[in-house]
């Protein structure tokens, strides 16, 4: 995983009023990973409301309010699609779900008096997207929950989100991903999903109706 995958992660999570800790500085490579080694990122939401309800599935930006604490994995596959066969076929995707890598993401967070068995560590999963076809959409989503996944995001939904909230006036000079977006938008290359949204208009036919 590039830095910039994780950095798009902490920053939509930042935006959005967590705090991020950043598990690991080093990359993986010639060994199998530890189970502290398979959680990319720990966040925490300050503003969280014990009576609050349990995020949904899909994690827009919109139900972020409703998760407390939560351990991300981060699967930046941007040329796959998380299929069914994709799912089956890649075990190394579940194995942030695993008793001893929770254990151990469980430990980084300060405990609480009130914890308790309705406050349970909200497991998310960042990936690039689903199918979009039925029913290949409802058998991956299917796998995920069965394996233990509670929420998943998708990098679009992450991305789609940042431009919004990024302002062309601003100088975004501490984060690199923000600042790449403020040039795009200064220079008329990203459009806000505002803007997105209006139809364009018609062109008039020079025929008569």
């Amino acid at each position: 995983m590039s830095a910039i995958d994780e950095s798009i992660v902490r920053e939509y999570f930042e935006q959005n009023g967590f705090l991020v800790r950043q598990v690991r500085k080093y990359q993986v490579t010639a060994r199998a990973k530890t189970s502290d080694e398979e959680v990319d990122l720990l966040v925490y939401n300050p503003a969280w409301d014990r009576k609050a309800r349990r995020p949904e599935f899909f994690l827009f930006a919109n139900e972020l309010a409703y998760v407390h604490r939560a351990v991300v994995a981060v699967k930046p596959w941007h040329t796959d699609v998380f299929s069914p066969a994709i799912l089956k076929s890649s075990p190394e995707i579940f194995r942030f779900l695993e008793t001893g890598v929770l254990k151990e993401a469980a430990r980084a967070f300060p405990a609480a008096p009130d914890d308790g068995p309705d406050d349970p560590l909200t497991k998310i999963l960042v990936l690039p997207g689903l199918p979009t076809q039925e029913p290949y959409r409802s058998q991956s989503v299917a796998l995920l929950r069965e394996h233990g996944v509670d929420a998943i995001i998708s990098f679009r939904a992450m991305l789609l989100d940042l431009v919004d909230k990024v302002e062309v006036n601003r100088s975004y000079r501490k984060s690199d991903p923000l600042e790449v977006i403020r040039l795009l938008k200064n220079y008329d290359l990203l459009k806000t999903t505002q803007l997105d949204l209006v139809p364009a208009p018609r062109a008039k036919s020079s025929k008569a109706p």
